[in-house]
């Protein structure tokens, strides 16, 4: 979604350390790679991956002007074991913005993005705030909810932002809100993108990116390590509503973007935060903070 042109503003709040300690150390673990063999989430088995390098088994298009399902111009593909996101076989990108989203929703969890920019801008693509410029919907509405001219599904944006080699601040991992709203220091937030205190990557360098999501409680973002922007409480706006009340959002899809500059993904994975927390269980899932007895087995 559209870029925030105004300067890195740090609105994280504060963490409840009893709550975020283990998470936070998972969010270290996933960018350096080190696993240490007496923390909890070490061989937990909890990961999931959502892109097989393979193929889009489990991912369903919906592009702008198209049916849901049908992958004009063979937008989303898969070569060399990357999820690639490609403008070639379009005459003009004619706001055709484009989401791939993931076969079910989610609540509580932890999803690990490594993600690129590549190439040029498709043309006809939105000048501007549309160059390197992609993200993944969080908490969003489902893909055959949409109407057919829809450009962009109601959920929780974290938007990736490619450096312009100028010399100036484009960060990534900021906030944009399609139909919705968060709360920031307790307020209920109304403008459409919130700046991440973030770094600038030039060039088609890969960037790791972590976000915890915690139902409609927290939803942090971590860039390569750094815990970079936090909001919580996400609504849908009952403004784009026909002005029903605002809808706690707890669950949705998450989904990939399309909006008109070339991105890899090499990898898309989950670790759900809900599951069995009976610790007299034959699986129980120490990484879980929300209990699923449903998840447990004796």
């Amino acid at each position: 979604m559209y870029s925030a042109d105004k300067p890195p503003e740090n609105n994280a709040m504060q963490p409840s350390p009893h709550r975020y300690r283990s998470l936070l150390t998972l969010l270290c673990l996933l960018t350096t790679g080190m696993v240490a063999a007496d923390d909890k989430y070490a061989n937990a088995g909890g990961w999931r991956d959502l892109f097989n390098g393979q193929d889009l088994t489990g991912w369903t298009p919906k592009i702008t002007g198209h049916e849901v399902g049908q992958n004009f111009g063979n937008t989303f593909r898969v070569e060399n074991g990357l999820l690639q996101v490609r403008y070639d076989q379009y005459d003009q990108f004619s706001n055709q913005f484009g989401h791939l989203f993931f076969a079910e929703p989610f609540s509580h969890y932890v999803l690990h993005i490594e993600y690129r920019f590549t190439g040029e801008q498709a043309s006809g693509g939105p000048k501007g705030w549309a160059v390197r410029n992609s993200g993944v919907m969080l908490h969003s509405q489902a893909p055959a909810t949409m109407t057919l001219k829809q450009p962009f599904p109601d959920s929780i944006e974290a938007q990736f932002l490619g450096g312009l080699s100028d010399g100036k601040a484009r960060p990534t991992g900021n906030l944009c809100t399609p139909g919705t709203h968060v709360s920031i220091d307790g307020k209920l937030h109304k403008p459409h993108c919130v700046p991440a205190d973030a770094p600038t990557f030039d060039g088609d360098q890969w960037v790791d990116f972590v976000v915890v999501v915690l139902g409609h409680g927290s939803i942090r973002h971590y860039v390569n390590g750094e815990e970079v922007l936090a909001y919580a409480n996400p609504v849908l706006d009952a403004a784009e509503h026909d002005d029903e009340p605002q809808y706690k959002l707890s669950s949705g899809y998450i989904a990939l973007q399309s909006e008109s500059h070339p991105i890899d993904f090499r990898k898309v994975r989950i670790l759900s935060l809900a599951g069995c927390t009976d610790t007299t269980s034959d699986n129980y899932q120490p990484w879980a903070i929300k209990s699923d007895p449903e998840a447990c087995s004796r």
